[in-house]
């Protein structure tokens, strides 16, 4: 098997890289229901509800520990690096999106015609991280179950 197709075998990656689009998807849905209007761009942004960042990392961490064993070493490895991208996310990141806040404000006061401003929207609050650490094996481990990898699925839809 080539080495391109032999990532269409790996359904840790396809369930969790899938995880993390959905949760962008899922952010035009919380937007819409927070503000009243649909923005489609918002899928391309950081930060907002839910944490694609964190549903990505635990659907990673939740299906390496089926495939592997949740006893498994490797198991351990990733839910130490999903802990920290998650506490990154709500404090490091949300804290610099603060920060960008207030430089902007400044910069406005100090020069109105100023129009070039720091993204504000760069972490995420703690239920925005919980929710997408929630989505990540609620997509993933369901997949891994009852579909595998996708070049199983697409071998199922083909024959």
């Amino acid at each position: 098997m080539s080495e391109i197709f032999v990532l269409f075998d790996n359904s840790v990656l396809f369930w969790s890289l899938l995880s993390c689009l959905l949760a962008q998807l899922f952010k035009i849905f919380f937007n819409f229901f927070s503000t009243g209007e649909i923005r489609f761009g918002i899928i391309f942004e950081t930060g907002g509800m839910p944490s694609s960042h964190s549903a990505l990392i635990t659907g990673a961490a939740s299906g390496i520990g089926f495939e592997l064993g949740f006893d498994s070493s490797i198991f351990a490895l990733s839910v130490a690096i999903a802990l920290i991208v998650m506490y990154d996310a709500s404090g490091v990141r949300k804290s610099a999106g603060i920060q960008a806040a207030e430089i902007n404000k400044l910069s406005k006061k100090i020069d109105p015609e100023f129009d070039i401003f720091l993204k504000e929207t760069l972490g995420h609050t703690k239920i925005e991280v919980m929710v997408g650490s929630f989505l990540g094996p609620l997509i993933t481990l369901p997949g891994m179950f009852f579909l595998g990898s996708p070049h199983k699925i697409f071998d199922l839809i083909i024959n």
